[in-house]
């Protein structure tokens, strides 16, 4: 199966962060629906926005990233604290596999050359959700500190460890 990875600058913020343009998420979706499984990482003030564009499937799923360590910024209080997921599975897991809650806790990265770098812990949680298996692909559109595809390599490896062998 194909799966794909997207952690674009977020609506408002690519020109402050990242000195870039900003991403047109219609189009992005229309991309992402070319994949058996994706996930989008996008900011609590404009999932409403993602979700209401006409190429943002009807049965997508909502998972949720909650920071217990996270940047705290002069004059935004309540803190931003949680990121919202959006995904589309490949496959359903099965049974036999543990069930994987659609949040995850884990803390920000600190000095990885890149605002909104993901920690690994992170990324091995959004391919438990993805429902995928050690021979799929993944495409990470945005690479920025490579993090996830780091992750993915080592996803994979974990995963074939634990693999039963077939006869």
């Amino acid at each position: 199966m194909r799966l794909a990875y997207a952690d674009p600058p977020y609506i408002g913020q690519a020109k402050i962060h990242y000195n870039s343009h900003e991403v047109n998420h219609l189009e992005l979706l229309r991309c992402l629906a070319t994949y058996d499984g994706w996930a989008l990482s996008c900011s609590s003030p404009t999932v409403r926005q993602i979700l209401e564009l006409e190429t943002c499937p009807k049965d997508v799923r909502i998972a949720v990233w909650v920071k217990p360590f996270c940047s705290f910024k002069p004059n935004v209080n309540p803190a931003y604290a949680w990121e919202p997921v959006l995904f589309v599975p490949a496959r359903a897991r099965g049974r036999e596999k543990p069930t994987i809650p659609d949040f995850i806790i884990a803390n920000i990265t600190l000095q990885r050359g890149l605002a909104g770098a993901k920690p690994e812990q992170f990324c091995m949680w959004v391919f438990e959700i993805l429902g995928a298996e050690p021979n799929d692909d993944l495409e990470d559109l945005f690479p920025g500190t490579g993090a996830v595809t780091r992750a993915w390599h080592k996803w994979k490896t974990q995963s074939q460890m634990v693999m039963p062998l077939e006869v």
